[in-house]
């Protein structure tokens, strides 16, 4: 058991270490595509999401996908990034931390909790139901890129064998509209982009 355990520290040590060496190469850029008070829809026109399911649901209806549009129209939502589904620090901290307060984000009149993530909505699907979050949380895939490149909120996770990826990030959003937004400097870190501090933004 304690070889076991000191495996899996290791191994999470080494991902940590990795998505470090892998954020340093993206330090100097800019999120000049989003800010505190852009409209997500027009910054990211014509971007469809892919709500998580299972591969059955995805066939029975035809590998739909939901409007940008249509997830923000007329609600307060707080959405927050993360590089991956089944990686450390997004299994560990940044999931269960909006898991745990969905109450709270609730009480203030928040419509949904939304996850987006690089992936297909299969993976995020699966994963999401390993967390017991998806009755807390709305899952979605961007399963290649383009919402997160749209926002200029892409990474190369290579270092990490991820690829491109999602920089770890947070917003508050009002019918469309940012009103709060946080971006981690290390896709590593749950500094800024936990529940915790959105909640106090809202």
């Amino acid at each position: 058991m304690a070889s076991i355990i000191l495996k899996r520290s290791m191994l999470m040590k080494s991902t940590v270490e990795s998505l470090r060496i892998a954020a340093s190469s993206a330090a100097s850029r800019h999120y000049a595509s989003v800010s505190a008070g852009t409209d997500l829809v027009s910054a990211a026109p014509d971007v469809s999401l892919q709500k998580a399911r299972t591969w059955d649901e995805g066939v029975s209806s035809k590998f739909s996908t939901t409007p940008l549009k249509d997830i923000l129209k007329d609600k307060k939502v707080v959405i927050f990034g993360l590089p991956g589904a089944y990686t450390g620090v997004c299994s560990a901290q940044h999931v269960p931390g909006y898991k745990k307060n969905v109450d709270k984000f609730k009480a203030k009149g928040i419509d949904s909790v939304i996850c987006v993530a690089v992936n297909d909505p299969y993976t995020l699907n699966a994963w999401a139901e390993k967390l017991e979050a998806k009755d807390a949380i709305e899952f979605y895939g961007d399963f290649d890129g383009s919402f997160h490149k749209s926002l200029d909120l892409e990474v190369d996770l290579s270092a990490a064998l991820l690829g491109p990826r999602s920089h770890r990030w947070s917003a508050y959003v009002v019918d469309g509209k940012v009103k709060a937004l946080n971006i981690e400097n290390a896709p590593s870190e749950v500094k800024v982009s936990g529940a915790d501090v959105i909640l106090d933004q809202i």
